[in-house]
């Protein structure tokens, strides 16, 4: 039983968008989100996501892979559309298809509910395509170098950004390990797809407790290592040193200009 990602794990690959500076791409990301909600018509929110499936393309990311993290948010998206679509509102009927008494489904509550699921899905495909095309430790240094100026403010950068190198990188380990555990439980006669709520939970808690119990154990190993390589945030080199070119500035104005002129003209 794969449980899957809701953002990916990096994909090393020799494409354009790899090679733009995790900086960029953070700027990036900052302004798609922000496009994504000026927008208020579906003409920006498909040109927005017609911009996405263009980068996952020439990101070489397939397509079953792009679509695998939606899985743990088809929950979400489902109730978005139903909370939308249907009502048990009396007010304005003529809009309204009866089902049983005041229930009934809205059409335009329908184009709405769809609206909104594929504006959550596409948050978090635009943040798998940064995890995909970007490691770890580059995003570490750019959120370094991003939060830099607020060291004037005494704010303990470095270690902002290890706790957000730690949280990516838990973020597998956990599903891996949870993986482990399904599977234990399985030849064990354990059932997660059958029976009701009330049974899928109870199958779900010798997997939930020794998660969690695995989750803390690993976290103190981590800090005494930590502590007996004498970790001091501040002060830290960097392995490699990256320096913006003219290729990242193009990327970061001319992908800026396009996507606000998306989210506030459509």
């Amino acid at each position: 039983m794969a449980i899957p990602l809701p953002f990916g794990n990096y994909l090393a690959r020799d494409t354009p968008i790899h090679r733009i500076d995790a900086r960029i791409k953070l700027l990036l990301l900052a302004v798609y989100v922000f496009a994504i909600f000026a927008c208020s018509t579906w003409a920006g929110l498909l040109a927005l996501l017609l911009v996405l499936i263009v980068l996952f393309a020439v990101a070489h990311i397939p397509p079953r892979r792009a679509l695998r993290g939606l899985k743990p948010i088809l929950f979400i998206l489902l109730f978005t559309f139903i909370a939308n679509a249907f009502t048990f509102s009396t007010i304005n009927l003529s809009e309204t298809i009866p089902l049983l008494g005041s229930f009934g489904i809205r059409p335009s509550g329908v184009v709405k509910g769809l609206y909104f699921a594929l504006r959550i899905s596409m948050l978090v495909l635009v943040t798998a395509l940064l995890t995909y095309t970007t490691s770890v430790v580059s995003l570490t240094d750019a959120t370094t170098k991003l939060l830099s100026p607020l060291r004037a403010l005494r704010v303990p950068v470095e270690d902002i950004a290890m706790v957000f190198t730690i949280a990516l990188r838990f973020i597998p380990l956990t599903v891996s390990e949870a993986e482990k555990l399904v599977v234990a439980q399985s030849a064990r006669g354990a059932r997660f797809n059958q029976g009701g709520p009330l049974a899928r939970i109870k199958a779900w808690i010798p997997v939930m407790i020794p998660l969690f119990v695995n989750l803390f154990r690993r976290a103190d190993h981590l800090a005494q290592a930590m502590e007996s390589r004498c970790y001091v945030g501040k002060g830290r080199t960097l392995l490699a040193h990256t320096h913006l070119v003219a290729r990242d500035a193009a990327w970061a104005i001319g992908g800026s200009v396009l996507l606000v002129a998306v989210g506030l003209l459509l």
